[in-house]
């Protein structure tokens, strides 16, 4: 039970699951006057040495006063929070507000506190005061406290580094013997790409360990084949695991030492030797049985395969918590519930802990999928494709996350963004827990790797075992906004593995100009097609006629991607009456030689009922004989039905030892690339879109742009504004005159509209503003509606007013029901409309679009998140289908889109500095030939968030 504070109740927000250094998991959390016993004996195992550090001097242990004084906090000036593992605290940090003098201080006057940690020894090196110090830090800055101060001995050279390598700006003296170190609390772009540093490094060092263990359990394995605990194990041993395998299960008899040739326990306790990795396969009902005895044999990790969880409901969602409360208090990562498993095809590992029974050969793609189902399916069709067959487009890992209750696919991004062994990754995913971080995480990813998404569960709620944050965005905008954090969006899984296999096996297009050749001219024609509806500009084609050769495909390529007019080249065959497969292996070494000797651009091809040119393309680059063998080179597809390879050499058991067997996969010739082939030229022509949109993404990422500074930004003044007006409530829509003061502070003026409830005001409202005027009616139905009737333009004079005046109240009623208001008539132009608002989901997003049908009706709106950069701003004004109406459209004159891109730059800037605007609408805004007004603007705010993703580094919560 956590007890209420002196000044303010339990900060219960303050408490987070965090993933420390070397991938295992921590609490953090205050520390209550009920937490006396824990910090004793934490103290306790404290080394004399790093007392010493922490008091300067000799302090074996803690006084009754100190035990006070360090365990009651008002969670305003005086906060400590402890990081346990279970029951146990392992480091400590508390802060103290201080004033003039380096005093105890009260109040929000004072902003600077002092702050000091302690860490067991035994955990020193994990990360530990680094978590602690952004966790801290964020409730000081909650706090109104702006700057931490620290006293260090200079032989405390760890907690000096800590303090250093944060990233704050800071200030350092020596006095007394006494390094003072000086920081403000501020987040910097250093220390945020330190956090974020850490935060990769320690979420992805978890799931190697989950990936990569040791020594494998499997609790659940059934005495007699069959079954699920007893299948994974099969897998996992005859994968060929370089590990130590262990069986569990509790029925065994008594003296039963092995099953079916793997030691066999009764209690994962009873292993003699540590345990880095356990499959859990037992009913729903015994998992908090065999957690429990995991944590205490101190296993790294769990793979959870049993179902019963979220999936089946609220019993079982609540189920689904109690299991990560568990798993997490011991230190422990989870994949699952209801998971298929995890593959590591890694000849260091070779880890099949799935229900997949064929070890999948070694390749370069990553995938994860949240549904088993899915994941069979995209494994088999992968094998089917080549990828797992030829050995040259396999995998290197497989993650089936189940409900996501722990591992997430943010987690699997984290690790395959540093895994050498993955060149491309593919994700299914059902739901999205954090989209804000796989935004961030995905488009740090793409810069690096390709990454492609299929999204399921589109158009309804996700599955129900999926905790997901509720969104109001369409999947159309969060489509858009992943695709701007350069994710390869496809629809289908289909279109994940034609995507990904071309992005495996070949490299990315320099740009859209394809070239297309082979031996049908319908089916050139059909491949022109597609590529211009996919946006490509496709040279036409050019007809090898059906007597062409293998000699004259070679020619005609080799002539294809020498040409600098063309950036890929797509081949289209059909098949020769009576050629069969050497037939098919002569196109294919054809293809593939001419490739090699131009392997900087892809090659895809396109076949109609070719047995086997898809085959003998995979296999193109290992079709030479190995030295020593006999005859012709076998061909490198799979294992015959009822035959395992060995997992050692990839020949079959059935070969004999003197090498007269099926040769293994050979290596593919140095620049060489195998080549994709497709059934379809839509799908070929479609994977090599998403490469070109993907490859124009990477270039335009290595020059991002900037967010620009406005000295005419008055960001202070606007914080005050802001601190005053949520004063009066939680959260309000601004009146008129209080949006206008808030955007002017950002250099965002409104044209002034005045009331005007009477025709006598309304005249008095057009002098005020001089002539000529607009008329408008401001009520809900008919505001920003001028094709209702309810606006009036360029009144030249009070009498057009007036007789406006009475022609509106006649028309839609009385002016109580109308609200019209006056207003000086702008420049003729484009009228667009500007939004930002803050999804608590994917964060704050920035909009644009024309005004009316376009993007009312049409849906016409593009997006980008927020901040926006000055490339991001050029690129937003140019993505709607509508853009051509603002650069001169038959003949009109072009209007300032620079001036439209500075006014979104600008709202860009207000509600990033300023997280409680929580929506901005400025509508209708005139984008003239010089010069923009925006005639209507509302602004909205609620308090901030407690955190969000520049906060500290947390796990999802478990409540």
């Amino acid at each position: 039970m956590q007890t209420s504070s002196e000044r303010h109740e339990y900060p219960a927000h303050w408490e987070a699951d965090v993933v420390l250094r070397d991938g295992g998991t921590a609490r953090i959390r205050p520390i209550t006057v009920d937490d006396a016993e824990r910090l004793v004996s934490f103290y306790e195992q404290v080394s004399d040495e790093s007392k010493y550090y922490r008091f300067f001097a000799p302090y074996p242990r803690l006084s009754a006063k100190d035990v006070h004084r360090f365990t009651h906090h008002d969670f305003v000036d005086r906060v400590g929070l402890a990081a346990a593992v279970g029951d146990d605290f392992i480091g400590t940090v508390r802060y103290d507000r201080i004033g003039a003098g380096g005093r105890p201080a009260t109040g929000a006057e004072a902003d600077e506190a002092e702050v000091a940690f302690l860490v067991q020894d035994a955990h020193q090196g994990r990360g530990v005061a680094s978590a602690l110090l952004e966790h801290i830090a964020a409730v000081a800055r909650e706090r109104g406290i702006r700057r931490f101060a620290a006293e260090v001995l200079p032989a405390n050279t760890k907690m000096i580094k800590v303090f250093t390598d944060a990233g704050y700006r800071q200030k350092r003296s020596f006095e007394d013997g006494v390094v003072r170190l000086e920081f403000d609390l501020e987040p910097t772009d250093r220390s945020l790409a330190v956090q974020y540093a850490r935060e990769q490094r320690a979420e992805a060092r978890s799931v190697q360990r989950l990936l990569a263990p040791g020594a494998v359990a499997v609790i659940g394995t059934g005495r007699a084949p069959g079954g699920v605990g007893r299948s994974i194990l099969d897998n996992i041993r005859d994968g060929g695991f370089t590990g130590r395998l262990y069986a569990v299960n509790g029925a065994l008899p008594e003296g039963q030492k092995e099953l079916d040739g793997v030691p066999a326990f009764r209690s994962v306790r009873d292993i003699d030797g540590p345990v880095d990795l356990a499959v859990v396969a037992v009913p729903a009902e015994r998992v908090p049985e065999v957690v429990a005895e995991c944590g205490e044999h101190d296993v790294q990790g769990l793979v959870v395969i049993s179902a019963g969880y979220a999936e089946s409901g609220p019993e079982g969602r609540e189920r689904q918590r109690a299991l990560v409360r568990q798993a997490r208090s011991h230190g422990m990562r989870i994949i699952g519930p209801n998971s298929f498993g995890v593959i590591n095809t890694s000849p260091e590992v070779r880890l099949n802990a799935s229900l997949a029974p064929d070890m999948p050969r070694a390749g370069r793609i990553g995938l994860f999928a949240q549904s088993g189902a899915i994941g069979v399916a995209l494994l088999s069709r992968l094998h089917r494709r080549g990828g797992g067959v030829t050995g040259v487009t396999g995998l290197s890992t497989f993650v089936s996350s189940g409900n996501r209750a722990d591992v997430s696919g943010n987690d699997v991004l984290q690790y395959w963004y540093e895994d050498a062994d993955t060149d491309v990754a593919l994700m299914y995913l059902e739901s999205i827990g954090n989209p804000r971080k796989f935004t961030r995480l995905a488009r740090r990813t793409a810069a690096a790797k390709p990454l492609v998404v299929v999204q399921g569960a589109r158009h309804g709620a996700g599955p129900r075992g999926h905790a997901v944050r509720a969104t109001q965005l369409p999947h159309a905008t969060v489509s858009a906004l992943l695709r701007q954090a350069g994710v390869i969006r496809v629809d289908t899984i289909t279109e994940l593995v034609d995507a990904g296999l071309l992005l495996a096996r070949q490299p990315l297009p320099a740009g859209p100009r394809v070239a297309i050749l082979g031996n049908s001219e319908s089916l050139g024609l059909l491949t022109y097609d597609a590529c211009l509806a996919e946006g490509l500009r496709p040279h036409p084609p050019q007809d090898l006629t059906t007597a062409a050769s293998a000699a004259d495909f070679h020619a005609a390529l080799s002539r294809a991607l020498a040409d600098d007019s063309s950036d890929a080249v797509v081949v289209t065959a059909i098949p020769s009456v009576g050629e069969g497969s050497d037939g098919d292996a002569a196109l294919a070494e054809a293809l593939r030689s001419a490739a090699a000797e131009q392997p900087t651009k892809p090659v895809l091809v396109v076949h109609v009922e070719l047995g086997g040119l898809a085959e003998a393309l995979s296999a193109a680059t290992s079709t030479a004989p190995q030295p020593g063998a006999s005859g012709p080179a076998p061909k490198t597809g799979g294992t015959r039905t009822g035959e395992r390879a060995d997992p050692r050499t990839g020949a079959d058991e059935g070969a004999e030892a003197d090498g007269k067997g099926t040769p293994g996969p050979v290596p593919p010739p140095e620049g060489a690339h195998p080549i994709p082939a497709y059934p379809a030229a839509e799908r070929a022509v479609r994977a090599l879109a998403q490469a070109v949109a993907y490859g124009q993404w990477r270039r335009d990422a290595a020059d991002p742009g900037k967010v620009p500074e406005y000295e005419d930004i008055d960001e202070r003044g606007a914080a005050a504004l802001i601190k005053g007006l949520l004063a009066r409530g939680q959260g309000l829509t601004l009146t008129t005159d209080a949006t206008c003061e808030l955007l002017a502070a950002y250099g965002v003026h409104v044209h002034r509209a005045l009331p005007a409830p009477t025709p006598d005001t309304a005249a008095a409202a057009a002098r005020t503003l001089g002539y000529p005027v607009a008329l408008k009616a401001t009520a809900p139905h008919l505001r920003h509606r001028a094709d209702l009737g309810g606006v009036r333009l360029d009144l030249a004079d009070e009498e057009q007013l007036r007789r406006a005046y009475a022609e509106l109240t006649e028309l839609f009623g009385s002016p109580e029901e109308l609200r019209p208001v006056v207003q000086r008539m702008a420049p003729r132009g484009v009228d667009t409309v500007v939004r930002a608002v803050i999804d608590p989901a994917a964060g704050a997003v920035l909009s644009f679009g024309l005004a009316g049908a376009a993007s009312q009706l049409l849906g016409d709106m593009a997006h980008r998140l927020i901040p926006v950069t000055d490339r991001d701003a050029t690129s937003l004004v140019r993505s709607i289908r509508t853009a051509p109406l603002l650069f001169g459209w038959r003949g009109s004159a072009p209007v300032d889109t620079p001036a439209l891109e500075e006014l979104m730059l600008r709202v860009s800037r207000l509600v990033h500095d300023h997280p409680e605007v929580v929506a901005v609408t400025l509508e209708p805004v005139v984008v003239a030939p010089h010069g923009i007004s925006v005639l209507g603007a509302s602004v909205r705010l609620a308090p901030p968030p407690a955190r969000d993703d520049q906060g500290p580094r947390t796990l999802p919560p478990t409540y």
